[in-house]
C-alpha cells in the first residue's frame, strides 16, 4: 500500500515551519525522522497530509550542557542519543533505552522529538523523560513555552503540544553523584514494542518510577515511589500493580502485564542495589 500525501514542503527554520503549518488549513504534519508518520501513511491511517519537513532545520539537533541540565535538540536521532558522551555520563537512562528501540534502521532515522510528540504509550523515551523529570521546550506563534514532562502526555498519541507548536528541545537534569538509572522491559522479540516496561531513577531526594505499555500514557507510580523511599520493596511492588491500568490485547492480558510490572520492578531494584554493593 502506498502513502497518500497532500503535498510536501521543506522548512528552512522554525518560523518558516510555523508559517507553512499556518497555511496548511489544518492538514499539516511535521515530518522529522518519519518512522511513525510514514508507516501510518503507508497503512492509510493518515491520508492527505501536507508534510512539512523539519529534518534539516539547523540548531535542532545535538546535546549540550546548560548549567546543571542537558539540552537535547528535538531532531537528535535515537542512535546519537545512544552514543552521546554527555548523555552517557549525565543521563544514562536515555542512552540505555536506545538498545530497546526497534531496529538499527529506525534508530538511525527516528528522532527523540518525533518519538515524544508521537506519544506511543509503549515507547521508551516518553517514560524516560518522565522518570528524569524533564522539561519539553516548544515554539509557536506566541513564542516559547516550557512544558513539564508530567503535563505533556495526555492520552494515546495525544500531547499538550498545540497544533501550531513545534517541539524544539528537551532538557533533563544532570545526574548527581551516586544517582542511579535503570530501564527494564519485557518484549516477545528483540525490537518489538514492550509488553510492559519501567524506568527507575534513584536520587538523594528519593525515587522516581515511570511505567510504560501499561496504560494509555506513561505514568509516575507515586505510591510505589513512596514505598521505595521507605525501603519496602514488597510494598512498592503491590503499589505499582495497583496503580497501573494495563489493557488486554493479542500480545498479553492485563493481568499478565500487571504481573510483569512487579517482576520488572524487583529486577530494577536488584540492579540498583547491585551497582552500589
Amino acid at each position: 500500500m502506498k502513502a497518500s500525501a497532500g503535498g510536501y514542503a521543506r522548512a528552512v527554520d522554525v518560523p518558516h515551519a510555523l508559517e507553512l503549518m499556518a497555511g496548511s488549513e489544518g492538514a499539516g504534519r511535521f515530518l522529522a525522522g518519519g518512522q511513525s508518520l510514514i508507516a501510518a501513511m503507508n497503512m492509510r491511517l493518515s491520508e492527505g497530509d501536507m508534510l512539512i519537513d523539519i529534518s534539516k532545520i539547523p540548531g535542532l539537533s545535538g546535546v549540550a550542557e546548560d548549567g546543571e541540565r542537558l539540552r537535547i535538540g528535538a531532531l537528535t536521532r535515537h542512535a546519537e542519543i545512544g552514543r552521546d558522551p554527555l548523555l552517557r555520563q549525565h543521563a544514562p537512562l536515555l542512552s540505555d533505552a536506545v538498545r530497546f528501540i526497534a531496529h538499527a534502521a529506525i534508530r538511525n532515522r527516528g528522532t527523540i522529538g518525533g518519538a515524544l510528540a508521537h506519544a506511543d504509550p509503549a515507547a521508551e523515551f516518553p517514560a524516560c523523560i518522565l522518570a528524569l523529570g524533564a522539561t519539553l521546550h516548544a515554539h509557536g506563534p506566541d513564542g516559547d513555552r516550557d512544558i513539564p514532562a508530567e503535563a505533556f502526555f495526555e492520552d494515546v498519541f495525544t500531547t499538550a503540544l498545540a497544533e501550531d507548536e513545534i517541539l524544539t528541545a528537551i532538557s533533563v537534569p544532570k545526574a548527581e553523584p551516586g544517582e542511579r538509572h535503570v530501564i527494564e522491559e519485557m518484549a516477545r522479540r528483540s525490537g518489538d514494542y514492550a509488553l510492559t516496561g519501567l524506568c527507575l531513577v534513584r536520587r538523594s531526594a528519593g525515587h522516581r518510577l515511570s511505567v510504560f505499555s501499561a496504560g494509555p500514557v506513561p505514568i509516575l507510580a507515586k505510591g510505589a515511589m513512596t514505598a521505595l523511599d521507605a525501603g519496602d520493596a514488597d510494598a512498592a511492588v503491590e503499589a505499582l500493580r495497583a496503580e497501573i491500568e494495563p489493557s488486554s490485547d493479542t500480545q498479553a492480558t492485563a493481568s499478565y502485564r500487571r504481573h510483569l510490572a512487579g517482576v520488572l520492578l524487583r529486577r530494577a531494584i536488584a540492579r540498583i542495589e547491585g551497582e552500589t554493593a
